[in-house]
């Protein structure tokens, strides 16, 4: 739907600043995102970023509504892993396994069906499936050696589970074909794999900073998850209104409209 201008611009501004700060300062995203939501609630971009603020802030329920409202509003399937993974976060690991094998997932570009695959896997894992969850992770994308936006992660997820199952040799492989696709430094592969060589780095920083430190300083680990990670009118509502209609969105949503999916192997982790 088209606003008029000046609150078009009003609602610009504040999903900019959503953008900007959804990474460093998540919970003033969240309070932009709201006053987004006030001016135009019926805009699916408005509803979506409201979803993803709410994402960042683990309002899951708030998020999955959210999402919901923007798939009904555009009608398309972008949002499906967001949504699983919202369930995930709900401790409903069973409907994101699900969702999994929905006929949405087929819709999905490569890039969205890479991250339905981490959401099964940490779904399975949420479950204590680990096995299931490297099989899940087993696909073309792992074993290529072309190195694409999700490389990183999903190599990363892959030897998390297989240091979790015990294969520390294979996990430390992996460890190691993460770093060689993750050139930005978005996961913490590095320490990880540090960390199973028993390297140990000093922080010569902080040893100048506390000269009456007796032990120099360790880099901590930043434990980064890989499996799991991830849009209104001008009628002039309230935080309220809005609060009720995600309340009612959420309660409203049949809890059979997933039906899991009893094939382990044929169902498919922020750094």
């Amino acid at each position: 739907m088209s606003l008029p201008k000046t609150l078009a611009d009003d609602v610009a501004r504040n999903l900019v600043m959503v953008a900007q700060l959804i990474d460093e300062d998540p919970e003033q995203a969240y309070a932009y995102s709201r006053i987004a939501l006030r001016l135009a609630s019926r805009v699916a971009a408005v509803r979506e970023a409201a979803g993803f603020a709410a994402y960042a802030t683990q309002k899951y329920a708030e998020a999955l509504a959210e999402f919901r409202a923007a798939r009904r509003m555009t009608g398309g399937v972008d949002l499906w892993p967001v949504m699983a993974d919202c369930e995930r976060g709900l401790g409903r690991p069973e409907r994101a396994m699900a969702m999994a094998g929905e006929p949405e997932v087929q819709k999905l570009d490569k890039a969205g069906q890479v991250e339905m695959r981490l959401v099964a896997a940490g779904a399975r894992r949420d479950m204590g499936q680990i096995d299931a969850a490297i099989v899940t992770l087993q696909s073309p994308e792992l074993a290529s050696n072309s190195v694409q936006p999700w490389t990183a992660r999903l190599r990363y997820a892959y030897a998390d589970a297989l240091l979790s199952a015990g294969r520390e040799d294979e996990a430390r492989e992996w460890f190691g074909k993460t770093i060689e696709a993750d050139k930005d430094g978005a996961t913490d592969a590095s320490d990880r794999l540090a960390e199973l060589d028993g390297v140990e780095f000093v922080d010569a920083m902080g040893e100048d900073e506390d000269e009456d430190e007796d032990e120099p300083a360790t880099v901590a680990e930043t434990g980064a998850e890989a499996d799991s990670d991830i849009d209104g009118d001008g009628d002039g509502d309230g935080d309220s209104d809005i609060d009720d209609e995600i309340e009612a969105e959420a309660e409203t949503e049949p809890d059979d409209e997933i039906e899991v999916q009893a094939d382990d192997k044929n169902s498919h982790d922020k750094g």
